[in-house]
């Protein structure tokens, strides 16, 4: 969707909420909607309690929404990046696989994440000693700080280094290489501020210099379902096995998207793919039991079914800044 926040009511009649963000719906009158556009002709409901903020910052439109099913969910140039009940599927995916792959990870660098979720992981890591967050837009870290009560501790965590930047540029004045780097980068839409950071240039000439010796990257790759994945997923995948030796795609169901998402995972150096070892380093590593990884999950998780693997192994386009790929919808520039 893009262009507007839109709402419906139970009466069928849709238009946009003009309510002030906060405010309660009144549930002896008519149901308040959130629809969000997933393609032309699909749209994906959630009805709520109230919208906790709406507005436009200097490079997307956000809002924060308190759902009745899912919670309080954030939603970035209409699509849902992140909701309250089910953010730990896509958050242990994001982080923990990379971390646990790697043999002693102490620094980790996340290019967005500005909500905290994959910070407040990241931490969860005894091993680890520095976590530099970049986001660039200081109105979402600053509501998701004040709203998103579950990463509080995160933010106040002294080994959390939050910079507020366009990831590419800190990564290019940065001296110091990481471990780890995390894309948790909103999804790539015409207008949009993070395509760029799905570039093949990109990962070729800024991120790969900035990896430690045995360091591991990893991105969310957007939808990956049987329908979805060839609109950015099986692109950012074939874009990243040109710049690293070793190349990982993975997935799982996460209720909130109406979808299968995709995660990539790329490094010079192999990934350890023994359910066992990996179930013996959560226990090791993490504080904490966690909610959906473990070995044998993430083992699965990276056989894709039949269409989606063939996919992935004839996929020829490569992502640059002049032949990009979208997903549906469009970001605040696109619009200007």
């Amino acid at each position: 969707m893009g262009e507007a926040v839109e709402f419906y009511h139970s009466n069928g009649v849709s238009g946009i909420n003009h309510n002030e963000s906060g405010k309660k719906i009144d549930e002896n009158h008519m149901c308040c909607w959130y629809e969000e556009v997933i393609d032309d002709n699909l749209k994906w409901s959630f009805a709520l309690n109230s919208v906790l903020h709406k507005g436009t910052s200097q490079y997307q439109d956000i809002v924060l929404l308190d759902t009745k099913h899912f919670g309080k969910a954030l939603v970035i140039d209409g699509k849902m990046q992140s909701a309250e009940v089910d953010e730990f599927i896509y958050h242990e995916c994001l982080i923990h696989p990379a971390l646990l792959c790697h043999p002693n990870p102490k620094t980790i660098f996340i290019m967005g994440g500005g909500e905290g979720s994959a910070a407040r992981e990241a931490l969860r890591h005894n091993s680890i000693e520095k976590v530099v967050m970049c986001d660039i837009d200081q109105e979402v870290v600053d509501f998701c700080r004040r709203y998103l009560t579950v990463n509080q501790e995160a933010f106040r965590n002294k080994k959390l280094n939050l910079v507020i930047n366009d990831a590419k540029a800190e990564l290019e004045r940065r001296n110091e290489k990481f471990d780890i780097i995390v894309g948790d980068l909103a999804d790539p839409v015409e207008g949009g501020p993070c395509y760029q950071l799905y570039t093949k240039s990109f990962y070729e000439r800024i991120l790969k210099p900035k990896l430690n010796v045995n360091g591991i990257f990893v991105t969310q790759a957007g939808p990956a379902g049987i329908f979805t994945h060839k609109e950015v997923f099986s692109s950012i995948y074939n874009t990243i096995k040109q710049v690293f030796k070793y190349v990982v795609a993975y997935a799982a169901h996460v209720p909130s998207f109406a979808d299968t998402w995709g995660w990539v995972m790329a490094s010079d150096q192999p990934f350890c793919t023994n359910a066992e070892e990996i179930d013996k380093k959560i226990d090791k590593r993490i504080d904490g039991e966690l909610l959906y990884l473990n070995g044998a999950s993430f083992i699965s998780s990276t056989t894709m079914n039949k269409s989606v693997s063939l996919s992935l192994l004839h996929e020829t386009h490569i992502y640059t800044e002049e032949d990009a790929r979208f997903i549906h919808g469009h970001g605040v520039a696109y619009r200007d």
